[in-house]
């Protein structure tokens, strides 16, 4: 169902079964396959790939060129740069091997889920199988290769934790003012809104 708040540009092409919620825009030349749903207002960018059955929460961006294959799920609140790249498939062959052309049958789709509030930079890609966690940022350029923990920060091919972000986007400072690195642990606060956190291994909570 297409809700008739939503804003659909004449060049997007909707297959059968979509949904799309209420202030959501999808704009010039953006594919969305069949059986995918999209939140409440999302923006869906120019040339941008919603793969069959993905599922978009509410106040989603996807910019331009992005793809996002069957198999991703999206939470709320998430970014999707230009040209990111979320795959679906770790061990990718077009034939058998018998040689013969690889079908629907042949492979197993491995999921991804994006949770709420993470920002995937322009241009990265995030391999098959691996999630990232809730108001985590990925770099731009990067290939994400494992789970990123929530709040973390990862950029680099394979993308490493180089430090951590508050929900505002902003890195996260230590008592002194420094920015906190991946392997930090203790108090940490945001520069720009306060808020305050305590690192742990992999685990950055609120305070």
């Amino acid at each position: 169902m297409i809700h008739p708040t939503a804003r659909i540009h004449p060049t997007a092409d909707l297959e059968a079964d979509v949904s799309v919620g209420p202030g959501s825009s999808i704009w010039h030349r953006a594919q969305v396959r069949i059986g995918a749903r999209i939140g409440a207002e999302c923006i869906i960018g120019r040339d941008a790939f919603i793969d069959e059955g993905v599922t978009l929460g509410n106040r989603v961006k996807v910019q331009n060129l992005a793809l996002v294959y069957h198999g991703v799920t999206v939470e709320d609140g998430v970014f999707i740069g230009p040209n990111a790249i979320l795959t679906n498939d770790r061990y990718p062959r077009a034939i058998t091997a018998d040689g013969e052309l690889a079908r629907a049958d042949d492979w197993e789709v491995s999921p991804i889920t994006l949770r709420a509030g993470c920002s995937i930079g322009a241009g990265a890609v995030v391999v098959a199988g691996v999630d990232v966690g809730r108001f985590a940022t990925v770099g731009a350029g990067s290939v994400v290769t494992r789970t990123v923990p929530d709040h973390a920060l990862v950029a680099g091919s394979p993308a490493r934790r180089i430090g951590w972000v508050c929900g505002c986007g902003q890195r996260l400072v230590d008592a002194a003012g420094a920015t906190v690195r991946g392997n930090y642990e203790g108090a940490a606060v945001c520069p720009r809104c306060r808020s305050t956190y305590t690192i742990t291994g992999d685990a950055c909570v609120a305070a």
